[in-house]
């Protein structure tokens, strides 16, 4: 029988809705969303995959710590470290800006190009989208959001050995918001097995850009294997998060 997958993309708080939404979000709210949706998919299903996209990476990656996660971890451009190339100047000098109290909520920094994506005529699409005002991605987000994201981060580096499951780690040579430092740095410090994917032909939005066939097939080979330690079923959900 075919391996079957049900995805399930929760909504991280603060997305899905206005950029100052994202004020009054916390990185906590974000894993608390996600590991909530993690139970229940697991009460129900037994087997849970998680998944995450740069900042959706991050949280998967608290998840599976806090819930001993057991089943299968795909990491898709995870920042564990904001320097890639083509971030703006106010974010490299972010962490200045934080020490000055209410500053960072004010503050705001923009989408622009190359948004993640390597292919010219994707981009173009964005671009066009963007200059006719559609609401299909947030302008720009208040630098308080990246602040937790940094958090986040923080957070995480000295626990990532207490995290066991098998992992992959999809990243690109030229992503433009976080270099592969990030995807080394997880190899090295993770505590259970780690699978690498490197790109060369794409971006930051690795699942919507020049390889994303490659990308869909790696993952779900990655995803067919019975995870460590748990006992398939049926129908497997993964549980993928929303993107950053």
């Amino acid at each position: 029988m075919e391996d079957s997958f049900v995805t399930h993309t929760p909504l991280l708080p603060g997305h899905g809705g206005m950029p100052d939404d994202l004020l009054g979000a916390r990185w906590q709210d974000w894993v608390e969303a996600i590991a909530q949706s993690y139970r229940a998919l697991k009460a129900k299903h037994g087997t849970v995959h998680l998944a995450g996209v740069c900042l959706g990476g991050l949280v998967a990656l608290e998840v599976a710590r806090q819930e001993q996660h057991s089943g299968r971890l795909a990491l898709y451009a995870p920042p564990m470290f904001l320097d890639g190339w083509s971030l703006p100047r106010l974010t490299r000098a972010r962490h200045i800006v934080y020490r000055i109290p209410g500053l960072a909520e004010r503050m705001r920094v923009p989408e622009a190009e190359p948004f993640g994506i390597k292919n010219v005529r994707l981009r173009k699409i964005i671009q066009q989208r963007f200059e006719r005002g559609e609401r299909f991605h947030y302008p720009y987000v208040p630098l308080a959001c990246i602040r937790e994201v940094d958090r986040l981060r923080r957070h995480l580096k000295p626990r990532l050995a207490d995290i066991h499951c098998s992992t992959l780690i999809v990243h690109a040579a030229e992503d433009d918001i976080t270099s592969p430092r990030s995807a080394r740095y997880l190899q090295q410090h993770l505590g259970g097995p780690v699978e690498y994917m490197p790109l060369n032909n794409s971006y930051h939005m690795v699942m919507v850009d020049n390889e994303r066939n490659q990308v869909l097939e790696r993952s779900q080979r990655f995803f067919s294997r019975p995870a460590l330690n748990t006992t398939p079923a049926s129908n497997t959900h993964w549980g993928a998060l929303a993107p950053a």
